[in-house]
């Protein structure tokens, strides 16, 4: 089924409010998303695979009802239950390896910042991870990189916010533009061979 087009996120507004976290502490708000819940995102149904740490564990499970709410497939790599000194490597690399051998799912992975699972998912071959801090970014990154799973910082937002960086990053397709596919191609043929694509000439 091909993805509904829609036009970018309009810029969100910065605020410096500060927002309580799931860790207890206070994270400072990146961006305000009033109204944005009541935007129409429009897109398929399809199979979606997510994974976390003891970090993102309740953002998982907020997320993983949004989806399935949406009519989505979504399958869950753990973890099962809260630990909280778990690794997100044994997660975030069984999500990405999923998405990899799934062909047209895309996947989720999100811990403290999100940093370290997208390094996780990213170490799998044919994976175009990418950490999204807002909408913005999300659409970006499936516009251009045609990224297949999205890294989301639990700390770093509000439910909210979060599940509106989740919704832009699957109701955006690939723009297929050929200037985009060949930077794709240069990263897959030095992902596969290690050698690296010629330099422009002139440098």
């Amino acid at each position: 089924m091909q993805p509904v087009k829609h036009q970018l996120v309009p810029q969100l507004k910065t605020t410096h409010k500060t927002q309580q976290n799931r860790a207890g502490g206070n994270t400072p708000a990146l961006f305000s998303i009033q109204g944005l819940s009541k935007r129409l995102w429009q897109y398929p149904t399809m199979k979606i695979h997510i994974g976390s740490d003891h970090a993102g564990f309740e953002l998982k499970a907020e997320f993983i009802k949004h989806l399935e709410s949406k009519g989505h497939q979504v399958i869950d790599h753990g973890p099962t239950w809260y630990d909280a000194i778990d690794d997100y490597p044994p997660f975030c690399l069984r999500t990405a390896e999923a998405v990899a051998t799934d062909s047209g799912s895309l996947g989720i992975v999100l811990g403290g910042s999100g940093n370290g699972e997208q390094m996780a998912a990213n170490k799998v071959l044919g994976i175009r991870a990418a950490l999204a801090w807002n909408p913005n970014l999300a659409v970006l990154s499936r516009e251009h990189n045609n990224a297949n799973v999205v890294s989301v910082g639990a700390r770093m937002h509000s439910t909210e916010e979060a599940i509106a960086i989740i919704d832009a990053f699957i109701s955006t397709p690939y723009s297929n533009e050929e200037r985009h596919t060949r930077r794709i191609d240069m990263l897959s043929q030095y992902e596969k061979t290690r050698v690296l694509p010629p330099m422009p000439e002139g440098h």
